[in-house]
């Protein structure tokens, strides 16, 4: 994306890609036959989708990290650094059929899936505008296959087998996925996530996003072992992919859905990548490595996707400059909306409740 001095933390003002990252990024397109025939199906217009849900996510991220410092909230859990993993699961999905149960560091699949940028941001601030009312700061619409997230991780694992089930029960051909972060693995919920999905052979796909650090425990300090040993352990196909990459990550999950879709059962995908910022906004970040800070940097999700794009003369730097304008307007707009959207009256807290 264009880099820029009010919106871009400084790391990213001098970013270059890195030849050996960007080789490998290319390499791996080419790894999986399966990936690669889904990969080359994708038209222009698909890949500028891919961009441009990338770049939205980002400023919606760099949008609560404007909030924070100004105090307009108190805390934001960022997924910069991991866009390709949830925008690249969720333009591989069927809209209006699929269901994806979002972590909160996954927050551009509500958009890429059809809510708003309004109703997020206002979401955020708890007005009248946002999704719950401004009752809850954890928001979906089922309407757009989106189901609100709750703050106990590793729940959503259930609760996609169980939306998975319903796929399966009503022969419907609608798959179920949803992210987990590495740390969230070790809950007693996913596992009985895991294993009631392998034993019922639902269509859902669980996607370990895998981002090296669980809030500020390193995975070398929680895990042993190699998460593809999972696969066999629930009875799941299990597939370990370069998370940054956007393109590879929409391979795997479109391959995953197909195959869901025709009766294999669930699958599990490794997404490898990293967490840029802390846990929120507050976190001290002691557990870090600068020089691991900078590998990854390079290895900039949006940045390397648009040199790939560039390169391949599959877009031009001035079409990608427009697509940045664009997302950035958008953006803008929708930050003016919430901000000016009233808060909720004292009524709308008795409204849609189970009891009173």
């Amino acid at each position: 994306m264009r880099r820029h001095p009010g919106l871009d933390p400084p790391e990213y003002l001098e970013w270059h890609a890195d030849p050996a990252l960007a080789a490998e990024y290319e390499a791996a397109l080419a790894r999986s036959p399966e990936r690669r025939r889904l990969i080359e199906g994708l038209d222009e217009a698909a890949r500028l989708r891919f961009y441009a849900g990338m770049v939205r996510f980002r400023l919606h991220d760099y949008t609560l990290k404007r909030w924070v410092r100004r105090g307009v909230i108190s805390k934001a859990w960022l997924g910069t650094g991991e866009e390709a993993v949830t925008i690249g699961a969720v333009h591989a999905l069927e809209p209006g059929q699929d269901y994806v149960a979002p972590m909160i560091r996954n927050q551009g699949a509500l958009h890429e899936m059809g809510m708003p940028l309004e109703s997020l941001f206002a979401g955020y601030l708890g007005t009248a505008a946002s999704p719950s009312g401004g009752r809850d700061g954890h928001v979906g619409d089922l309407a757009r296959g989106v189901i609100a997230p709750i703050s106990h991780v590793g729940d959503m694992v259930p609760v996609i087998t169980g939306a998975a089930l319903a796929f399966k029960q009503r022969r419907e051909p609608g798959v179920a996925l949803t992210w987990i972060g590495d740390g969230s693995t070790k809950t007693g919920a996913a596992h009985e996530g895991f294993n009631l999905a392998g034993v019922l052979k639902v269509p859902a796909i669980f996607i370990i996003q895998n981002n090296q650090v669980a809030l500020g425990t390193r995975t070398d300090q929680h895990h042993a072992g190699d998460f593809a040993a999972w696969g066999d352990m629930y009875g799941m196909e299990c597939t370990m992919v370069a998370g940054n990459n956007v393109l590879e990550v929409y391979g795997a999950v479109r391959h995953a859905a197909d195959r869901a879709r025709a009766g294999n059962g669930p699958f599990l995908l490794e997404f490898t990548t990293y967490r840029f910022r802390g846990h929120s906004m507050g976190d001290p970040e002691r557990y870090r490595k600068q020089d691991e800070v900078k590998r990854w940097q390079e290895n900039d999700p949006i940045g390397i996707f648009r040199k790939h794009l560039v390169d391949g003369k599959l877009a031009t730097s001035k079409v990608l400059d427009e697509v940045d304008g664009k997302v950035m307007d958008e953006v803008e707009q929708a930050v003016q909306f919430a901000e000016a959207s009233p808060e909720p009256t004292l009524e709308a807290l008795y409204q849609d409740i189970y009891a009173d």
